[in-house]
């Protein structure tokens, strides 16, 4: 940082790096470029989703599962020979699914007054 008579200060990085910024963001524009996002349309659609119906809410809540189905522990001989990890993260929708259960659940405390324990 240098400083002017006039006691202000100046950055010295701002003009040591200027040229090499330039060079980098041409660089980066190329890396960088916007994604087109196909499932974009259907995740703005399922995050918008209001629930108003105790059909559609307990529909919603039965068919999304509160956790992972496919995670498990392979069990041989009475010891844990290895796990397979949720995949549902993998699922690009993961979660809009998961917002879209919460709110059938508080759909259904809430407004219907149902007791929700057992969908989770």
């Amino acid at each position: 940082m240098l400083k002017t008579n006039n006691h202000q200060h100046i950055i010295f990085s701002a003009f040591v790096n200027s040229g090499l910024e330039t060079h980098q963001t041409g660089n980066q524009n190329k890396i960088a470029q916007p994604k087109l996002d196909l499932l974009q349309p259907l995740r703005h659609w399922l995050d918008s989703l209001e629930i108003q119906n105790r059909k559609l809410a307990r529909f919603i809540a039965k068919m999304i599962p509160a956790q992972c189905p496919f995670e498990r522990d392979i069990i041989f001989l009475g010891r844990k020979v290895a796990h397979i990890p949720p995949m549902c993260k993998l699922n690009p929708l993961y979660d809009q699914f998961v917002g879209l259960r919460f709110r059938a659940l508080c759909y259904l405390a809430d407004v219907c007054g149902e007791d929700v324990q057992s969908y989770c």
